[in-house]
């Protein structure tokens, strides 16, 4: 079954240097993009991420700092990546965890101004484990028939995830082949950042997730502790989950 769309959809995958969302770095990025009309293209470039590759992260991806050494930079590659991407909505294999977040990072970190405000996003894994709790390799296999060959390469990974998608909605019926709702049914939780930090409730109110102000409607700490928010902008938090409150500030201010 081939996928029904109304706007392009971007399959990416990431191997990093570490499963740290704020502070590891992107080594291989591949997308693999799916247009309405059919038509497809894949782009996948090796990345220097300017900090030591750890060995049990090489372990596992087999990149290394050699590897990689003369490759371009994510800040060079940036506007590359934003460019396939820009479009489109987007899917991967525990990307709304993971993936995403991380993409968002390093984007923010080079200067591009992303954000997924006019964009949706499915989880094929959150399908697979609503589904059946398996792993890539054992959902290849299961929804696929098929081994998958160069697991933890960037560019099979992708391709497997997407092919993974298709089977599933040939699989479940009860699967509607539409990303809106693919989006709805893979998403875990109502958070207005990826990290979870800020949420939001039945009411449509943002609230904080963590710390003093847990529970607490994000508007009435900006009342209460206006330096709670130059805190947060100062800490060690996610450069999207700034970004998301300078926004839910701004909105603030503007209705004063």
């Amino acid at each position: 079954m081939e996928l029904k769309l109304n706007r392009p959809i971007c399959f990416f995958d990431l191997e990093t240097t570490g499963i740290d969302v704020g502070k590891d770095r992107i080594v291989e990025i591949s997308i693999f993009k799916v247009y309405p009309n059919g038509n497809k293209e894949s782009k996948t470039w090796l990345v220097n991420p300017t900090i030591p590759i750890p060995p049990q992260s090489t372990a596992v991806h087999g990149i290394t700092n050699e590897k990689v050494a003369h490759e371009p930079t994510f800040k060079e590659l940036a506007p590359h990546v934003y460019n396939m991407i820009k479009d489109a909505d987007l899917a991967g294999f525990n990307s709304d965890r993971f993936d995403i977040p991380l993409l968002a990072e390093e984007l923010l970190r080079a200067e591009v101004d992303f954000d997924m405000k006019n964009r949706v996003s499915v989880d094929v894994q959150t399908i697979f484990h609503k589904m059946e709790e398996r792993t890539l390799s054992a959902a290849y296999k299961f929804y696929c028939g098929q081994s998958l060959e160069n697991a933890h390469s960037a560019a099979a990974d992708t391709l497997a995830t997407y092919e993974i998608l298709k089977a599933q909605l040939d699989r479940y019926p009860d699967l509607v082949n539409d990303i809106k709702s693919l989006s709805e049914f893979t998403t875990r939780k109502k958070s207005v950042d990826f990290a979870g930090f800020i949420a939001i409730n039945d009411k449509g109110q943002e609230f904080f997730t963590f710390g003093k102000y847990k529970n607490v409607l994000v508007d009435d700490v900006f009342d209460k502790d206006p330096g709670y928010y130059g805190w947060i902008q100062n800490a060690d938090f996610p450069l999207y989950t700034k970004k998301v409150l300078t926004g839910l500030k701004l909105r603030k201010l503007s209705t004063k």
